[in-house]
């Protein structure tokens, strides 16, 4: 096992040189490639900001107005006809909109129910599959400046649906 953890640790060193050394053999100025690509990236990072920072007040304002806490008591006959503990709809909600705020009602799940609970289980089950839909949606479609989305929210939320389900499927398959 401790062969995994050298392994890993050299990784990402082993594929910087990797990088670098291929670079130098195709006679390419690494460096100042680098220092472009930073640039670009710090570009995109601030064409995002503005939709990230909304995204974010938006997530806190469902929390904070219990607007989340009454769709999670809307969706318990759902949740409850899928075998799918309620305290997990709150996770499965906010989820759609960010992945940093579902991580919070996750530490707080595993905290509550501890990891090798059902919930626990199945929480990191469904956090693996689903997506975060409206910030992955916003920041990369105007990254790249898209404007007519057609299919992709309904084609995203079906497919979290199918991950949902899935997670609690495989939880109920695999563990009891």
């Amino acid at each position: 096992m401790q062969w995994i953890a050298r392994v890993s640790e050299g990784i990402i060193p082993a594929i910087f040189l990797v990088i670098i050394v291929y670079g130098a053999l195709r006679k390419v100025k690494v460096m100042e490639s680098f220092v472009v690509g930073v640039n670009e990236g710090f570009r995109v990072v601030l064409d995002i900001l503005p939709t990230f920072m909304g995204l974010m007040v938006a997530v806190a304002a469902l929390r904070a107005s219990g607007t989340l806490d009454l769709l999670a008591r809307l969706l318990t006959p759902l949740s409850q006809a899928m075998r799918m503990p309620t305290s997990l709809l709150p996770v499965a909600l906010t989820k759609v909109v960010s992945s940093s705020a579902a991580t919070g009602l996750i530490l707080d799940i595993l905290k509550t129910f501890g990891p090798d609970s059902l919930e626990g289980r199945m929480v990191g089950i469904m956090v693996g599959s689903t997506e975060t839909i409206l910030y992955t949606m916003s920041v990369y479609f105007m990254a790249i400046r898209v404007k007519d989305t057609r299919y992709t929210l309904s084609g995203a939320l079906i497919a979290n649906l199918a991950g949902i389900a899935a997670s609690v499927g495989l939880t109920y398959w695999i563990f009891y």
